[in-house]
């Protein structure tokens, strides 16, 4: 006795024929002539992370901001637009992730120094030399002018002065942020990057000769500018919070809270500004 086959075995199911990330950011990388060494110098992403990158592993990003970050980057340096793969990867991974504080991220690969205690020995002994000096000097005020004495032949002494209203500390004002026209001056010779945080960030910035010149956070309203002869390599560890300038123009690219950038700029641009 023979079994038919049911119409369920006759079906047909629609094959994913979209090339896989890694395989789509290699074959760009071989067609633009580069490899993968020359592309990790330029990206700053180390070597073994591009490796794994093209062949879809993405275990050594360190997690979905950092992976979604790598694959930006990679895309615009072998001339891809980054939107589509970034899509695609979002649809494999579950969605794209929630925004991510960058101070938990970039905490636990720096070292912190170790926290200085307060010397209260030095402390007792500034307050008791104090307390000391004090007493001294008004004994030997009153030794030297008793009650009653007058300054003046003839005149009581002067009642002392009431403090006026004009010796009371005046409210410091805060610093006016900088106009278009001193944002523009800067050195022809020089590149010059300006950061303004609009809320917490960890950047690091190096100079050409690879010269760390700053690592660690800003908070909201935080300014650092940053000069070097040739080029200053930035990255931003909350790219969405960062208001940038570059050689006197505001970057227009605008970048997503929790996104992490890598970028280098020179006395050559803004093309990218």
């Amino acid at each position: 006795m023979s079994i038919g086959n049911s119409p369920e075995d006759d079906r047909t199911f629609p094959s994913d024929d979209r090339e896989p990330i890694g395989r789509t950011l290699q074959q760009a990388r071989i067609a633009a002539g580069l490899s993968v060494e020359e592309v990790s110098a330029s990206t700053r992403v180390r070597i073994p992370i591009v490796h794994g990158i093209e062949e879809d592993d993405f275990s050594r990003c360190g997690g979905d901001v950092y992976a979604r970050g790598h694959i930006r980057t990679l895309a615009r340096a072998v001339g891809l637009d980054p939107a589509p793969l970034i899509e695609r990867y979002d649809a494999d991974h579950g969605g794209r992730p929630a925004p991510t504080p960058a101070a938990p991220l970039f905490e636990a690969e720096r070292i912190r120094p170790e926290p200085r205690r307060p010397n209260w020995t030095a402390a007792m002994v500034a307050a008791i030399v104090a307390v000391v000096g004090f007493v001294g000097f008004t004994m030997f005020n009153g030794a030297e002018q008793p009650k009653g004495s007058t300054a003046a032949e003839g005149g009581p002494a002067p009642a002392p002065e009431k403090a006026t209203a004009a010796a009371k500390p005046k409210p410091v004002k805060p610093a006016p942020k900088p106009t278009e026209s001193a944002i523009a001056a800067v050195p022809a010779d020089k590149v010059t990057v300006k950061l303004t945080a609009d809320g917490k960030s960890w950047i690091s910035a190096k100079a050409s000769d690879g010269k760390m010149l700053f690592d660690g956070f800003l908070q909201e309203g935080d300014t650092k500018t940053f000069q070097d002869d040739a080029q200053v390599d930035l990255v931003l560890g909350n790219a969405g919070a960062i208001e940038l300038y570059v050689n006197g123009k505001k970057v227009s690219e605008k970048f997503e809270d929790g996104q992490v950038e890598r970028l280098s700029y020179t006395k050559g641009d803004p093309e990218a500004g």
